[in-house]
Formats: C-alpha cells, structure tokens, sequence
C-alpha cells in the first residue's frame, strides 16, 4: 500500500472539492469548506486479485432521483473481508476500467447512507487491485443536483470497511 500516493490523492480531492467550479460542494458552502472526512488508511482492506469474468449481463440500477442506468456486470471477485467471504459484482460504465458500487456496514452511519463507489482500473497482468482506501461517496452525497446510481443489492456486505471516505464526526 503507497500511503504517500493515497495521501497525495486525498489532498488533491480536498483541493477540487474546496476550489472548482465542478466541486459538488456548493457555492455558497465552499468558503467554509475544510476537507473531507476519511477513514485512517487501512492495508487489511487492499486486494490484488483475478476477477471471474461473466457473460456481461445488463443490469439496471436505480439512481437517488428515482432514474435507472443500465450498466453491465462483467466480472465478479471474492474477497475474504473480517473472515468472511464477500462476492461483489464489477461492472462496466462505457467508460475505461471497472466500477464497483457498494454499500457496507458503515453505510449510514459512518459513511454516506447511499453506499460508495471504487473505481478500478486491470493492472497489466490481468488482475486487479481493489483497495478500500479509495472508496468515494458520490457527488450525490454533497448536492441534490446530482443523479447517483444506487449499489445494487449484490453488492450489499454485511461487514464493514473502515477505509476510504467517511462521513464527518
């Protein structure tokens, strides 16, 4: 696990969601901005792992403003999490690499109640690294003008993961 290169991400989030325009944070809210909440990094929760591919089947997820998107599950993982083995399912957006939406047994608690998301990009051998520390609330979580998908019930665990973005104390 790179802590210096986790670190340096959460600054540079820190940095956009204060400074840009494209920040969920709104306008008037900025100013008082003063950075996102996360979990201490956590090396017990990154995972270098081979994905099972599956016919990629369309799925249609629901959105927090009652829309569904339909994206494609093309893989899945096990992952031995507190000792328990956890099956998630990976999806493809259009876009390049992997999506994994997810919620836990922080959700709504000590992160964002709607779940959070990982994306993945295949390292060169074929597999992939899932690394919690840099498990993002959607901008959903910041303003209603955003239409976030919902992670869909397979992708529901029952543990917890105390990595990546948590919601303020």
């Amino acid at each position: 696990m790179d802590i210096e290169a986790l670190m340096q991400d959460r600054k540079d989030k820190d940095e956009f969601f204060g400074l840009s325009p494209q920040s969920p944070i709104p306008d008037q809210d900025r100013g008082t901005f003063s950075g996102l909440a996360f979990f201490d990094p956590n090396p017990d929760l990154v995972f270098t792992v081979q994905p099972a591919p599956v016919e990629p089947t369309p799925v249609t997820i629901q959105t927090t403003t009652g829309e569904v998107r339909t994206y494609h599950r093309v893989a899945t993982v096990t992952l031995a999490i507190d000792a328990t083995d956890v099956v998630l399912a990976l999806y493809s957006t259009g876009h390049d690499g992997l999506f994994l939406p997810f919620r836990d047994a922080t959700s709504g608690n000590r992160s964002y109640g709607a779940g959070r998301y990982l994306d993945i990009a295949p390292n060169e051998n074929g597999s992939i690294t899932i690394d919690f520390n840099y498990a993002y609330a959607p901008f959903c979580a910041y303003s209603e003008q955003y239409s976030c998908a919902l992670p869909p019930r397979e992708n529901w665990m029952s543990v917890s993961i105390e990595a990546g973005e948590r919601t303020a104390e």
